[in-house]
């Protein structure tokens, strides 16, 4: 099972950093990412990168949050940046393997002056 840290309070404007670490190497995963959960909203995806590394995101985080991941160490990154009172949410690392979904607990993040 994934987990997230990273998550915490900040200031509109400002920018946090998520990290989730699994067990399974990235090679071996279809794709790593993050999807976060607003009060009263559905699950969303906010972006993943596949197992070649080629990234996918929302329409509202592009140009604002960087999806990157550590080989090595089996790690996946979300750096967002000019963070806003709508990034308000849960965020959920996913990984898929073979067609099945696992994730994490969850990290709140929460954007309010």
């Amino acid at each position: 099972q994934p987990v997230e840290s990273g998550g915490g309070l900040v200031q509109p404007g400002g920018s946090l950093r998520l990290s989730c670490t699994f067990v399974e190497s990235l090679f071996t995963l279809d794709f790593s990412g993050w999807y976060r959960q607003a009060p009263g909203k559905q699950r969303e995806l906010v972006a993943t990168v596949a197992y070649d590394g080629w990234p996918t995101y929302a329409d509202a985080v592009k140009g604002r949050f960087t999806i990157s991941r550590d080989n090595d160490k089996n790690m996946v990154h979300l750096q967002m940046n000019s963070l806003k009172p709508d990034d308000t949410a849960v965020y959920y690392c996913i990984i898929r393997r073979s067609g099945s979904d696992f994730w994490g607990q969850g990290t709140q993040v929460t954007v309010s002056s």
